[in-house]
């Protein structure tokens, strides 16, 4: 299912600015950062702001629809959030993929090392140097 029907699902009030926030990130299915986001959606809505961006990227990182991920860059917008994954990032260019990594599934943190939290999800990060930059020497 895509991320506009997921929003239309979860009854999310699709305004115009909200339908290009999501197409942007829907159309790229990658990770993007909301200065990319923004200049997609002015590609297709020219008076839509770099706030209302922010805004609607918040909301949808709220509902879940859309993973906010913080790495060593900027914070990046994944709109793969409906499909359990983790992430390989590069530290040098900043690029992310998608990755399955084996044995997530078996991943359990003791009671004990909780603290009282209620887990809500796990996040997984792979670091290393992409080919492109390893390439150039970088």
């Amino acid at each position: 299912m895509d991320l506009l029907e997921r929003l239309r699902d979860a009854g999310w009030r699709l305004t115009p600015q909200r339908r290009v926030v999501a197409e942007a990130l829907q159309e790229v299915g990658g990770h993007l950062t909301a200065e990319e986001v923004y200049l997609r959606a002015r590609e297709r809505l020219p008076e839509v702001s770099l706030a209302t961006v922010y805004n609607a990227l918040n909301e949808l990182a709220a509902m879940g629809q859309v993973l906010c991920l913080a790495t060593d860059g900027a914070k990046k917008y994944d709109a793969n959030a409906h499909v359990p994954h983790q992430h390989l990032a590069c530290v040098r260019c900043g690029r992310l993929a998608d990755v399955r990594a084996r044995g997530e599934d078996h991943l359990r943190l003791p009671a004990k090392e909780r603290r009282g939290y209620e887990l809500l999800s796990v996040e997984i990060v792979f670091k290393g140097i992409c080919p492109d930059c390893r390439a150039r020497g970088n």
